[in-house]
């Protein structure tokens, strides 16, 4: 008798598994449909090759050139002379914020240009070499900050032994 009980405890257990299973999946294939309507709700994936003729708002044209209160915005430069031969030879490496960060004097600047030419395949920037460097000692010069300034006027508070 408990071996019967036991056989159709398995069984109902077995149906009870598939049924989960498939309302797994059932449920699965649901949210998979929802997003995907969500995302898609004109089903354009269904229109074939329908010339799409939705009106879309787009936003205004954006100026990357644009200059306010002498920074240029794009790349955070000041606007002065060499800044645009800067912007060309610096900016299609790396960040604009990578080349203000490293504030050095003019030979330093020589010694990283030469060293981006060795191991970074820099190529041979010519008359601009002398115009970035000018254009980043003039703007951006070595700062003679230690980790952080004097402590002044401090009451200090005198521990009792």
């Amino acid at each position: 008798m408990k071996e019967q009980n036991h056989g159709k405890l398995k069984r109902d257990f077995q149906g009870l598994y598939r049924k989960l299973i498939v309302a797994s999946v059932v449920v699965a294939i649901g949210g998979i449909a929802l997003i995907y309507f969500n995302v898609d709700p004109n089903l354009s994936a269904f229109k074939g090759d329908e010339p799409d003729t939705e009106i879309v708002d787009m936003p205004v044209e954006v100026d990357f050139d644009k200059i306010e209160n002498g920074i240029h915005l794009r790349t955070g430069f000041i606007d002065a002379p060499g800044m645009t031969e800067t912007i060309q030879n610096c900016t299609n490496c790396h960040s604009s914020k990578l080349v203000i960060q490293n504030r050095m004097n003019a030979e330093r600047w020589k010694s990283t240009i030469k060293w981006m030419q060795e191991t970074q395949n820099l190529w041979e920037l010519g008359e601009n070499e002398t115009v970035i460097i000018n254009y980043l000692v003039t703007n951006y010069p070595p700062k003679k900050v230690g980790r952080r300034a004097a402590l002044t006027d401090v009451e200090w508070y005198q521990l009792k032994e």
